[in-house]
């Protein structure tokens, strides 16, 4: 009886430390989340801005008048 005792507390320290560990992860993969939350909402007000920048008053190549001497 003494053997199967022993294998029981083995068995409710191991599980003891699994439940630990699971929470420990858990917590973890909470803060990854409020990051990319963060990081994507982040990423959204620049994409606004950039949509909101005016375009440059520079004409492209196509559009500017050649030279006189052509």
């Amino acid at each position: 009886m003494q053997g199967v005792q022993e294998q029981i507390e083995e068995l409710q320290m191991k599980l003891a430390f699994q439940e630990l560990t699971v929470e420990e992860l858990n917590q973890e993969v909470i803060k990854l989340n409020q990051l990319i939350a963060n990081q994507q909402h982040q990423i959204q007000l620049l994409i606004g801005k950039l949509k909101a920048i005016e375009p440059s008053n520079i004409a492209t190549q196509a559009e500017e008048t050649p030279p006189p001497h052509y």
